[in-house]
């Protein structure tokens, strides 16, 4: 059960509940409403669902008033200071990164522009990676939340990272490679040391040490779940034995794997995202202006 705050036009299914402001709202205060009525969902929760209904019209709220009215100013400015912290950490990271230089290099532009003429050819996943078994972490022997490593699982939500963790370091798993959820086929790619769960899955480490880079394996790995996601899946997971004989196709230069497009692509990719985010981030930095002024 969650409250969300709904701007456009919308469709909803069943057991969907709308509530609408007896006030003139802006979207901060909504926002603002939104977190105090999630906070409601612990007793919304604890009743049966012919229940919810009476349980909410009946819940009161505590808010921020002036004269003995709701402050929607306070409101309004308490979410622009939130979101101005948040923005102003991002730009931080943009700078910390060197992610703030998106301006495309003339080997970036090319690397894009030549997509479409790029040949592509099927090689042995053997011939490209190296490939283990994850050591394996019941999750009830865990502790979530304890640590600051990766605690992974087999799910595509937060790039399969469960929890961080404080575990046995003789269980980790070595990072810059390529993650395999086991019973779901999710693929990632994994920078740092990881632990694992239980799921029977898979690390592949690329053999060629001069491009493994984080830009080459992410490529890569969206090429391993294209080429064999077809054939594995929760009924027939995939296994250190079947994939030694699976073929993943690849951009390839006379016959061998083109992991220099790689790089170049997923470089001019990540540049062309981040100038959107900086657009984004320099509309709301002048937007959290006007509202201060």
């Amino acid at each position: 059960m969650d409250f969300f705050y709904r701007h456009k036009p919308w469709y909803a299914g069943q057991f969907i509940r709308m509530i609408s402001p007896k006030f003139k709202p802006t979207k901060n205060t909504v926002l603002y409403f939104s977190v105090l009525l999630n906070k409601l969902k612990t007793k919304l929760l604890s009743v049966l669902v012919r229940d919810v209904e009476s349980m909410f019209i009946n819940a009161s709220i505590q808010l921020p008033v002036k004269d003995a009215k709701p402050d929607f100013a306070f409101m309004e400015y308490f979410i622009a200071e939130l979101e101005a912290e948040r923005i102003a950490e991002l730009e931080a990271y943009l700078d910390v990164t060197g992610l703030s230089d998106c301006e495309l290099t003339e080997d970036e532009r090319d690397a894009l522009d030549g997509y479409d003429s790029l040949t592509f050819e099927d090689f042995n996943i053997t011939d490209v990676f190296d490939i283990k078994n994850t050591k394996s972490i019941l999750s009830r022997d865990i502790i979530p939340s304890s640590g600051t490593v990766p605690y992974l699982c087999a799910s595509a939500d937060n790039n399969a990272i469960s929890s961080y963790i404080s575990h046995d370091k003789s269980l980790l798993d070595k990072g810059d490679c390529i993650f395999i959820g086991g019973k779901t086929f999710v693929v990632t790619y994994q920078e740092h040391d990881f632990f694992s769960n239980d799921s029977h899955n898979l690390t592949l480490t690329l053999k060629n040490n001069d491009y493994r880079s984080k830009l080459s394996q992410i490529y890569l790995s969206t090429c391993v779940r294209k080429s064999l996601s077809y054939k594995y899946s929760w009924g027939d997971s995939i296994s250190n034995r079947k994939i030694q004989k699976d073929n993943i196709r690849l951009p390839s230069a006379s016959k061998k794997v083109d992991y220099s497009s790689m790089e170049l692509l997923i470089s001019a990719i990540q540049k062309t995202v981040i100038k959107d985010v900086i657009a984004y981030v320099d509309t709301k930095t002048q937007a959290h202006k006007e509202v201060i002024h």
